[in-house]
């Protein structure tokens, strides 16, 4: 038998790091889940909330590469993964205990050295362990872990909210992400170590800007749509959503005697997002091995994210629904598709380096889309916001579309 037909299932192979990655996520999630509707019971100012949304990313854009150089040198890179999984843990429950601006802040910029560690160390590691043949497939099923976390964390951080408040919601995702870390330390600590050569070692350091000087009109089309994409879904949707809720349902959703509350519905809608992307990022990166046509697929989910984007702020109920599916399946599969072309166009031994490149691109929208979201929304309103976004996302698929007719038609 071949060694591609014996190729393990990387369901189960990258389960550690998947699941792991999926229960981080409960703090992060739940804070842009409630906090645009619960500022006061942070102790923060509804004008400070989107610098708080923000802040852990722009501290990763310096961390991802950092954490990227790291995982090319150290001879045992599942330390960064499995380190970066405790202190998010960590992080979590400082969001519970504060009272104040500055310790959240101190909270945020802490999850964002955490994050780098946790999405760089394990997508570095998931394009290493990827058999060459099946690579789209494995990117996507680690991406499937992400959106369910999402998922998890959306439907979970906002009903805990509702149930037992702000506070008590983090302490309870703090120790779920605390259960992930374990898992991950005892499945990883059980398997055998792996060890860079001395060759792969000695390799010179190069600077950051050398680094970004080095890529490939190709490669940096990818780091871009990455960018876009995060700008679009993780920026402005996710911290915003919870205002497209509470502008369409007043305080709540009234189904006969049962009531749903903002921060409920909020939950239920960002988690019914990720939930989506669970199908579209496996799918899409299944079809693209299949096909061999990575390109092609990516410019078409970025012109059906860029038409749920802009669909989103519609005040009938099933446009809005409409929008969500069509969105959220296009950005797991933009996601996705974007990470599987990262690998096919870098070398083994710079993984780290330019998965840490295209963090910081994608860290970078996300860290912009809230603060320009929430310093126009007086200016604009929602729908001319979400309206340009989906313009540069068309834009970003047109740049997409030239490489599949240079490459793959």
């Amino acid at each position: 038998m071949s060694s591609h037909n014996a190729s393990p299932s990387p369901l189960w192979t990258i389960f550690p790091l998947g699941f792991a990655t999926a229960l981080s996520l409960m703090g992060d999630v739940t804070l842009y889940t409630v906090l645009p509707t619960r500022f006061a019971d942070a102790g923060i100012a509804l004008g400070t909330v989107g610098i708080i949304l923000s802040v852990n990313r722009f501290i990763r854009l310096i961390t991802n590469n950092a954490i990227g150089w790291l995982f090319d040198h150290l001879p045992n890179r599942r330390i960064i993964f499995l380190s970066s999984l405790t202190l998010g843990a960590l992080t979590t429950m400082l969001y519970a205990s504060s009272t104040s601006l500055p310790p959240l802040l101190l909270a945020r910029l802490l999850w964002g050295l955490a994050w780098s560690g946790i999405w760089v160390g394990g997508n570095a590691l998931v394009l290493e362990m990827a058999p060459e043949a099946a690579r789209g497939h494995w990117v996507g099923v680690f991406q499937m872990w992400f959106f369910f976390g999402s998922a998890l964390a959306s439907f979970t951080g906002g009903a805990l909210t509702d149930v037992v408040g702000y506070r008590g919601a983090l302490w309870i995702g703090a120790g779920i992400s605390a259960f992930g870390a374990l898992v991950a330390l005892i499945a990883l600590m059980r398997r055998r170590v792996e060890h860079r050569s001395r060759t792969s070692l000695a390799r010179p350091h190069t600077s950051f800007w050398s680094n970004v000087r080095a890529i490939s009109p190709a490669l940096w089309a990818t780091v871009t749509a990455q960018g876009i994409n995060r700008l679009a879904a993780a920026g402005i949707v996710s911290a915003t959503l919870g205002l497209i809720v509470q502008q369409t349902f007043g305080t709540g959703l009234q189904l006969g005697a049962w009531h749903i509350g903002i921060a409920s519905l909020s939950g239920m809608l960002l988690g019914s997002r990720t939930l989506i992307g669970v199908v579209g990022a496996p799918l899409a990166g299944k079809l693209s091995d299949r096909a061999r046509g990575r390109w092609g697929l990516l410019a078409f989910s970025l012109f059906a994210g860029a038409l749920g984007t802009a669909l989103l702020p519609a005040p009938q109920f099933i446009v809005l629904i409409g929008a969500t599916v069509v969105s959220a399946l296009a950005y797991g599969a933009t996601q996705a598709l974007s990470t599987a072309l990262l690998g096919d166009l870098s070398k083994k031994d710079e993984y780290g380096k330019n998965v840490g490149i295209y963090n910081t691109s994608g860290d970078l929208g996300s860290a912009i889309g809230p603060l320009v979201a929430y310093a126009l929304l007086p200016i604009t309103g929602l729908p001319a916001i979400y309206i340009v976004c989906s313009g540069v996302m068309l834009a970003m698929a047109a740049w997409a579309l030239q490489f599949h007719r240079a490459y793959e038609a």
